[in-house]
């Protein structure tokens, strides 16, 4: 049986543009720091131990892409800086972290167990990404998903 996704291109295809921002590895753990509360290029440096040419990298790439901002700051008797703040764009990749966390937690923690966890603010318990259709019903099976045509397909 002949997949029905072969009937249409992937030419313009969401996910690889996507990727091409989120696939190099730093990318996350540096999103990861954002949203932990970590935006100054030196604490991320220091805490990642990511590379200061890739890290450079990372931000610009960010930032050129409106994940996230610059903001300036000067500590006193200091030069001007800048640190890193989500935008609107940064922040709607929250879920997508999350996910991989769970991802990574499942999969590849220590025995002892995973060294980050997020909970939520208002009674504690741990935040989890979950996956709901537009009528609100709970999907847990990728079979449960059907891939099909958006208006932006191509047909081949």
């Amino acid at each position: 049986m002949r997949p029905v996704a072969l009937d249409w291109s992937i030419d313009n295809c969401t996910v690889a543009r996507a990727m091409e921002i989120l696939g190099e590895k730093w990318t996350l753990v540096v999103l990861r720091e954002v949203f932990s509360g970590v935006r100054r290029f030196d604490d991320m440096r220091v805490r990642t131990g990511v590379p200061r040419q890739v890290l450079t990298n990372r931000l610009t790439t960010l930032v050129a892409q409106g994940v996230l901002r610059r903001e300036p700051y000067r500590e006193p008797g200091s030069r001007l800086r800048h640190e890193y703040r989500l935008t609107a764009k940064g922040m709607d990749l929250w879920p997508v972290l999350v996910a991989v966390l769970a991802w990574g937690d499942r999969y590849l923690a220590d025995p002892e167990g995973p060294p980050l966890r997020v909970g939520h603010r208002d009674c504690g318990a741990d935040i989890r990404a979950e996956l709901r259709c537009a009528d609100g019903h709970h999907v847990t099976e990728p079979r449960d998903v059907m891939p099909r045509p958006g208006p932006g397909a191509r047909r081949r």
